[in-house]
């Protein structure tokens, strides 16, 4: 490219370049220099169209609005209902199966395992990768796979199937870093918050629904209706999820495991929010799995039926998901998670107090524990996904694999403690953990330095949680900012040219 030579060289006649030409060369430069990625996808998979809607353009940040998160939400409600549906027809699969029931206790240990592996393999895969194609990818591979569920003949093969669908079911775990890039930093905790409702929606009416459909029909329909289900959320998802870039371009995949051990280890307010988020889930597994016990026994003697009706009272407690989302938005995260606790302690402890006694008790516990540790876990995800934008897959997948341990610690201590001690040693045994997560959040205050572990000493940078996430705003947002500078940029750089070349017209007429 030809430059804008020195005022001291007038260049002759002869020589001379259009005006226009010299500012479009020199404004390309610049452009070239300063502008973001703005590869434009137009297909997924290299033969996909992406609808024109819904690929990814810089200049024009695509809009978040409540209708793509109720999408996240449903789309995550029915991926994780996935892992649930079993859970209700064992003794239906041992009887068409003809094996016994501790043969096929293994099918939700399988499922579970599967999503592990997920969590760990697949949905770092979120910081890599544009996620758009991620998800459709892997709706389509559960859909597939749940193909065969209701198909096969035998145990072995129902199993092995059921683990695949297992891995394959991280979709909502792909969805919630994206609904945190995409929704503005002011209501991120709102768009969180249903996107997680979703999620809990589908653990609590997979066992429901299972349920009533194996009482009047087989239980192969449950899964035949799954199949519809998740081919239905994946066109719904083609048409609805816009595309978006990778986040970190020349990362390797060993690079992201990497990175997401390392942060698991050297991030004070991600171990501190790992602590407090797998022992929340810890209490909150421990509660639902014995309160079944519980209902069944004296002096409550409830059916199977009416039990399983309580979980009626958890889907109130999840419909409250966008009220939450608001309140955790107005507020400081690590503020937001301490009345979380603390309202948990509470219900908690009516139910130490009186769940044996009164039922009226237990479906006020029932209520308060579903609406507590929902508003910890969207305040948690919050408060971490703020320390690294570019990171908010692994960083996800970190809290995930906590609240995986919180639900092997909740079943393993909760059920060995109420079968040998009662009902009242198992919700103190919840009250304990609570007060002591109390005192994890109290040892490492609000808006400590970022690399301190234990303190309440404010940070000398100014990182006002509000300030900050201004600071690490969506990448959306940062699109536009960079998209309006590269404009102010470009309108001095012509006006800067228009005068050089005045100053050469002026310099050739002297000379």
């Amino acid at each position: 490219m030809s430059g804008v030579p020195p005022l001291s060289s007038p260049m002759n006649s002869s020589d001379q370049m259009p005006a226009e030409d010299t500012k479009l060369d020199a404004l390309n430069l610049v452009v070239s220099r300063t502008q973001v990625d703005t590869t434009h996808y137009r297909r997924d998979f290299g033969f996909l169209p992406i609808p024109k809607r819904l690929q990814h353009d810089p200049n024009r940040p695509f809009k978040w609005t409540l209708t793509l998160n109720i999408v996240f939400g449903v789309a995550s409600t029915f991926f994780a209902a996935n892992l649930y549906y079993c859970q209700p027809l064992l003794i239906e699969l041992a009887k068409s199966f003809h094996v016994t029931n501790a043969q096929v206790s293994n099918i939700p240990t399988l499922l579970q395992a599967g999503y592990a592996v997920g969590l760990l393999l697949i949905s770092p895969l979120g910081d890599l990768v544009r996620r758009r194609p991620l998800v459709l990818i892997l709706a389509f591979i559960s859909a597939s796979f749940t193909i065969g569920l209701p198909l096969v003949r035998s145990v072995a093969a129902f199993e092995a199937l059921s683990f695949l669908v297992g891995m394959a079911s991280v979709v909502p775990q792909i969805l919630m870093p994206l609904a945190a890039d995409l929704a503005p930093p002011e209501s991120r905790a709102a768009a969180l918050s249903i996107v997680l409702s979703g999620l809990l929606l589908g653990v609590l009416v997979a066992r429901v629904v299972a349920g009533i459909i194996a009482n009047f029909v087989t239980w192969r329909v449950v899964y035949y209706m799954a199949i519809g289900l998740q081919y239905t959320v994946l066109l719904l998802m083609y048409w609805m999820i816009p595309d978006y870039p990778q986040n970190n371009e020349g990362l390797t995949y060993l690079g992201i495991l990497w990175t997401m051990a390392k942060y698991a280890v050297t991030e004070p307010l991600l171990v501190q929010a790992v602590l407090v988020n797998m022992l929340g889930m810890a209490t909150f597994t421990n509660f639902w799995v014995t309160l079944t016990f519980l209902l069944g026994g004296p002096p409550y003697n409830y059916s199977t039926l009416v039990i399983g009706l309580f979980g009626l009272v958890g889907i109130l407690g999840v419909c409250t998901s966008p009220l939450i989302g608001r309140l955790v938005d107005k507020l400081h995260p690590w503020f937001s998670t301490m009345i979380s606790i603390v309202g948990l302690l509470v219900f908690q402890s009516i139910q130490t107090g009186a769940g044996g006694i009164n039922v009226a008790a237990v479906v006020i516990a029932c209520f308060g524990i579903d609406v507590f540790r929902q508003m910890q876990q969207v305040s948690l995800t919050t408060s971490v996904f703020g320390l690294e934008p570019t990171a908010r897959s692994r960083l996800n997948a970190v809290l995930l694999i906590a609240i995986f341990v919180g639900q092997v610690i909740g079943t393993t201590a909760g059920t060995k403690i109420f079968t040998e001690h009662g009902w009242r040693p198992a919700a103190a045994f919840s009250v304990a953990i609570s007060g002591f997560c109390i005192l994890v959040m109290l040892a490492r205050g609000p808006d400590t330095p970022r690399y301190t572990w234990v303190g309440w000493k404010r940070s000398q940078e100014g990182n006002d949680y509000k300030d900050e996430e201004k600071a690490t705003a969506s990448p959306s947002a940062a699109e536009e900012t960079e998209a309006s500078s590269l404009e102010d940029r470009s309108q001095s750089l012509v006006e800067g040219i228009d005068a050089v070349m005045r100053a050469q017209e002026v310099a050739s007429g002297m000379s």
